[in-house]
């Protein structure tokens, strides 16, 4: 055993043993003024979350199949892993933190919650009809796919102990104030009126800014504008993924509702046709500005239209989103391309297609949401909007840039030169992964 991971060995023996010994009594009564439990409820938020777990290995075969086969395994890795990493934060700290009694409106109280303390019995005010360990179940997934989407951005150069040592970090300090802010009835973004259906700024502003910080952090890779190391290793790969990622997206946005309801559907609905919109737009984009149509393409497109969608789902009208479809994939075609053109080695573009992507649809929320947006005659909505995004950038970046700092002190980020030549799936994990050539018949 490496002795860069005895502690955290050590330490995940210390936090099993604490969950066969830590067992308080419950002071939650579930039936004080509560609705009674929905079966209907429960039956579609088990499903929704099953969906949303699914969306982080489709993650993995999306951004897998993206980078060189040198760093299949280890890219799909940096995604897989934080199904574990994550799950045991949250139990001990992370929902805690996040939903936990208010302090303040900025974070939960970190003993509300601790190790699931209360959950079990409890319930949310905001999804009475489901048992409280089933919205905190649901609630996890969003905090595991938070920060795998920010690997793109460092993808093909970095250590994986430093990764993971990070996405601890960032989660405890990064995402969980964001989630109190923006989803806790106490969070001072909530009490401003700011929409934010399914993770706008939670997840997807979140994760594309702090995937910024990193990329300009970590500065580009050895191989960076070599054409023949940055052609994708599976092509394949992606649009599994992508398939995998619309599938659960589903249960992303439209489980959101927490509830078999009407708010449910129309999430699905807009979820659907966003992304159909925004996959359309993306290639008939990229074909009138003379680039052919690629899979890639198609898959990235999509998508960037359920990123844009995510904020909106449940406060806009299915017409709506072909609009936030439309003009959420022009944005982030036009950052990629500018992306492209700097020197911001942002692997696989998550700050245009994530970032700017969960900036366009807060501001479209903001510009249709039902009875208060912009396009309903009210401005109050939408300059919240603005001053949320504006909060959430300044914050997640200069956040995010301290904790990759933090991280470095602690275990270098970055490979060496000759790991990075050699590829991270040999050097950082020794597994190689090969494609077999098919033999092809002789013609007859």
């Amino acid at each position: 055993m490496k002795n860069k991971y005895l502690f955290p060995f050590i330490l995940m023996g210390a936090i099993s043993l604490l969950g066969v010994f830590y067992n308080p009594a419950s002071t939650v009564n579930p039936d004080t003024g509560l609705p009674e439990l929905s079966g209907s409820d429960i039956a579609w938020m088990l499903t929704a979350s099953g969906l949303v777990l699914l969306m982080t290995p489709g993650l993995a075969f999306f951004y897998g199949g993206m980078v060189s086969k040198k760093n299949i395994i280890s890219t799909m890795l940096q995604s897989f892993i934080a199904m574990g990493v994550i799950t045991v934060l949250w139990v001990v700290i992370g929902f805690s933190l996040a939903f936990g009694d208010s302090i303040g409106g900025f974070i939960g109280n970190p003993t509300t919650f601790f190790m699931f303390h209360n959950v079990i019995d409890g319930r949310w005010p905001l999804a009475p009809t489901i048992p409280l360990l089933l919205f905190a179940l649901f609630q996890l997934k969003f905090a595991i796919i938070t920060p795998a989407l920010i690997t793109g951005s460092f993808a093909e150069r970095v250590r994986f102990s430093a990764y993971l040592l990070f996405i601890c970090l960032w989660s405890i300090f990064i995402y969980s104030p964001l989630a109190h802010w923006t989803w806790h009835p106490e969070g001072f973004l909530f009490k401003l009126g700011v929409l934010d259906f399914a993770g706008g700024t939670v997840v997807h502003m979140s994760a594309g800014v702090a995937a910024l910080a990193g990329a300009m952090f970590l500065g580009p890779r050895t191989s960076y504008g070599d054409s023949k190391h940055s052609e994708p290793a599976n092509i394949p790969f992606v649009i599994i993924g992508t398939g995998l990622l619309w599938f659960g997206w589903f249960g992303f946005n439209a489980g959101s509702a927490v509830g078999a309801n009407s708010t449910a559907v129309l999430a699905f609905g807009t979820t659907v046709v966003a992304s159909a919109a925004a996959m359309m737009t993306w290639i008939f984009f990229d074909a009138v500005r003379g680039k052919k149509v690629s899979a890639i393409g198609a898959c990235v497109g999509a998508v960037v239209g359920l990123v844009a969608v995510t904020p909106a789902a449940g406060f806009i009208t299915v017409p709506q989103a072909l609009f936030v479809g439309f003009i959420s994939s022009i944005v982030s075609n036009l950052a990629v391309r500018a992306r492209i053109k700097s020197n911001l080695d942002d692997t696989l573009d998550v700050f245009p297609c994530h970032g700017i992507g969960g900036i366009s649809g807060m501001i479209l929320t903001g510009f249709f949401a039902k009875d208060v947006g912009l396009f309903y005659g009210p401005t109050t909505t939408f300059l919240y909007h603005l001053l949320a995004i504006a909060i959430v950038v300044t914050f997640t970046f200069v956040g995010s840039y301290l904790l990759y700092k933090v991280t470095e002190m602690i275990v270098p980020f970055r490979v060496s030169r000759e790991d990075e030549k050699d590829g991270l799936d040999y050097t950082q994990h020794g597994e190689t992964y090969k494609l077999k050539k098919p033999v092809l018949e002789p013609a007859a």
